[in-house]
């Protein structure tokens, strides 16, 4: 395994989407990962463990998820990029710091590889049972960024964009991988690295007298500095002025909380990112991660039986592209949404279309992925 200076192992190789995954972080420039082992996201740090002595940084095994997602945290504010990786009730242990890293705008990545739920669930097999979760799994208004790769090349490439938006926008950015995707072997290419682009963190040229860290100059997105350079910071998850100090007034919350959350909500279009083929469709399939390439083969079916079926392929999860489904309802007679869960994101398209075209989720407890014939049977029931 040769790698170029900057760590990136360039070339052709057939990897996993775990260890693609892991290669993605390291393009994008990542140094830091803690971690605790579970199914079946541990490979990812596995291979980081490995690889990272080999570039210059650092991985902790911690004695915990709540140890793992706090301590990416500091390393963040110390200057590293820096991720962790965990999936099932590892994800719902790490919601508190999830809230904590929008706070405090920490530009971090989360990976979370699905597996089947509620609880230990299905430790081994697939389900896409935590995308609301991603979204709403911490307590208070905020907006999140999630990407949902499809293959192994998707896992890289998908990796080195989450950790461009979390600096672009300072914030944590989740990477919704599954099982499936995370287990698969295929052909990955990976680009030099001067071939790659890396957005760098948005550090400050202020001298410390005149920087605050939370001081936005029009774009919400405030500078950041790291420990040891010299400015006095305090970072808290308390509702807190331009300074970081804490502030327990509703004038502060209400200055606050617009704009973590208008950084995001005014760029939807700019996040949004699709795979789309819907130009003469009257039914569309709106699916995501390994559903989507089930769902390709029934899209097929259904045109060899002269349906007009198109594909729409959610790459952003969140933000949510209302904007996408709008246009959409205009000229479609309905959307046909399987996912592995019994309705999530169908939830959001139904929402989204608001009544003018008809919405028909098709539900799978996970385990396993849908049959081809299950999600055209739906398409066709969406023609009558």
């Amino acid at each position: 395994m040769q790698a170029d200076p900057n760590g990136v192992l360039t070339g052709t190789h057939f990897i996993d989407g775990d260890h693609a995954c892991c290669e993605g972080a390291l393009a994008a420039g990542a140094r830091f990962s803690s971690g605790y082992p579970i199914t079946p996201s541990t490979e990812v740090v596995e291979r980081f463990a490995a690889r990272i002595p080999k570039v210059g940084g650092t991985f902790i095994q911690m004695e915990d998820e709540l140890a793992a997602s706090i301590t990416l945290m500091g390393a963040v504010w110390a200057g590293a990029k820096a991720f962790t990786v965990t999936s099932g009730p590892g994800f719902s242990l790490m919601m508190e710091h999830i809230g904590f890293g929008v706070m405090t705008e920490t530009p971090c990545v989360f990976v979370d590889v699905q597996r089947g739920g509620p609880s230990t669930g299905l430790p081994t097999l697939p389900a896409q049972g935590d995308m609301m979760q991603c979204r709403w799994g911490s307590h208070g208004d905020y907006e999140m960024i999630a990407l949902c790769p499809n293959s192994p090349q998707e896992c890289f490439d998908l990796t080195i964009k989450a950790f461009n938006l979390s600096e672009q926008y300072r914030t944590p950015v989740m990477l919704m991988m599954d099982e499936v995707v995370g287990h698969m072997t295929e052909r990955v290419v990976i680009p030099a690295a001067d071939e790659i682009e890396v957005t760098p963190r948005k550090y400050t040229t202020k001298p410390p007298g005149e920087f605050f860290p939370y001081r936005t100059d029009g774009d919400l997105v405030p500078e950041m500095m790291k420990a040891g350079d010299g400015y006095r910071f305090h970072v808290t998850g308390l509702t807190h002025d331009e300074r970081g100090y804490p502030e327990f007034t509703p004038a502060m919350q209400a200055k606050l909380i617009p704009r973590l959350m208008n950084k995001i909500r005014n760029n939807v279009k700019d996040i949004s990112m699709f795979d789309e083929d819907t130009e003469n469709a009257e039914i569309v399939v709106v699916s995501y991660g390994i559903t989507s390439r089930v769902a390709q083969r029934a899209i097929d079916m259904a045109n060899e039986r002269g349906i007009r079926a198109g594909r729409l392929r959610m790459i952003t999860a969140w933000p949510f592209p209302d904007f996408k489904f709008e246009e959409l309802a205009t000229r479609v007679k309905a959307f046909v949404v399987p996912e592995l869960n019994m309705g999530q994101m169908s939830r959001e398209v139904q929402r989204a279309v608001n009544g003018k075209a008809r919405v028909l989720p098709v539900h799978h407890p996970g385990g396993a992925v849908h049959h081809p014939e299950q999600i055209l049977d739906v398409i066709l029931e969406a023609t009558r």
